[in-house]
């Protein structure tokens, strides 16, 4: 008879094992597409919890579902329920399972930091000491190719991008795909952060201290990179393009930007701000701080577009001439 009464707990366990499985498989359909390798690593980690929480969700709403159904008692029954003062045994249970389960998730969390190799407040420290160099500073990656080092630039509001062996600064970040890439941030003013929702990293940008950011791109396309900490009055406008491209057209790209000559690139920030008079602001009813100018940029001519473009105020009034007609 025991067994037989075991028996409903057995099955709904089963079925509990089973649908948490299956939302940890469907939580990856939930996130942006896995455009680094390390996005695979989190999604795996996020996975892992949503079949954890699954567990203990239904794992709960059993109990509390049998609890209702088989504890019912007469509405006009006005006894006292029977005394109970204490149970060891359960007390125990609740208390080692969730030591267990928090250890669980620590490790695996720990582990996937690990794999993903991110810097330690260790490796930070080893920045400002000389003669001490952190292990990230190897200029090959795993397969022996060289890591592609660029200098990120944060400042109120905008974001640049500069690439050293080149000489080549833009206000998108172009990145090959399928090859390391370390990116040296630096922040000129305030707290910034540094986050593309489909890499899963994020990184704040301490003022005047360079950070070191490595991830690896496995998807082409283009993605956006938001300022993740409010920065000020349009840290919303502090967005930026990614674009992760094959290795032929990211060496093309670098060999148009270079041969570009800087010129002032678009900055929505100061654009709002001065509305096309720099020396009459916007007034905005609150105390802000004038955005920095726009940085200069090699901006290459997109590939099949003529370099004369023309000018906006020349097309409005072409517009005008024409709906006049």
């Amino acid at each position: 008879m025991k067994a037989v009464s075991y028996l409903p707990w057995v099955v709904y366990a089963g079925f509990v094992i089973l649908v948490s499985l299956w939302m940890g498989q469907q939580s990856h359909g939930w996130l942006p597409p896995q455009a680094t390798a390390e996005s695979v690593l989190i999604d795996d980690l996020f996975g892992f919890l949503v079949t954890l929480g699954t567990i203990i969700f239904l794992g709960v709403f059993g109990v509390l579902a049998t609890a209702i159904l088989t504890s019912q008692v007469s509405r006009f029954d006005l006894d006292d329920g029977p005394p109970i003062e204490g149970n060891v045994t359960l007390e125990i249970v609740w208390t080692v399972i969730p030591v267990l389960l928090v250890t669980w998730i620590a490790a695996t969390s720990f582990n996937v930091y690990n794999q993903m190799s991110i810097q330690g407040p260790m490796e930070v420290v080893h920045l400002h000491h000389l003669g001490m160099e952190p292990a990230y500073a190897a200029t090959l990656d795993e397969t022996g190719q060289p890591i592609e080092d660029i200098e990120v630039n944060a400042k109120q509001w905008v974001w640049t991008f500069h690439y050293p062996k080149q000489n080549v600064t833009s206000t998108e970040l172009h990145v090959p795909v399928d090859r390391r890439v370390r990116l040296a941030l630096y922040s000129e003013d305030v707290l910034h952060g540094f986050f593309v929702p489909a890499f899963r990293l994020k990184q704040d940008i301490l003022p005047k201290r360079t950070i070191d950011l490595e991830f690896t791109p496995i998807l082409e396309g283009k993605y956006r990179l938001e300022d993740s900490q409010f920065s000020g009055t349009y840290f919303a406008a502090m967005q930026a393009d990614v674009l992760v491209e094959s290795a032929a057209t990211y060496q093309d790209w670098l060999k148009r930007a270079a041969a570009a000559k800087p010129t002032p690139a678009f900055n929505q920030a100061y654009s709002e701000y001065y509305r096309g008079e720099p020396d009459k602001p916007v007034e905005v009813g609150w105390a802000s701080v004038p955005p920095a100018k726009p940085p200069m940029v090699n901006q290459p001519t997109p590939q099949g577009i003529d370099k004369e473009v023309p000018d906006k105020k020349g097309i409005e009034k072409d517009m005008e001439q024409g709906n006049g007609e």
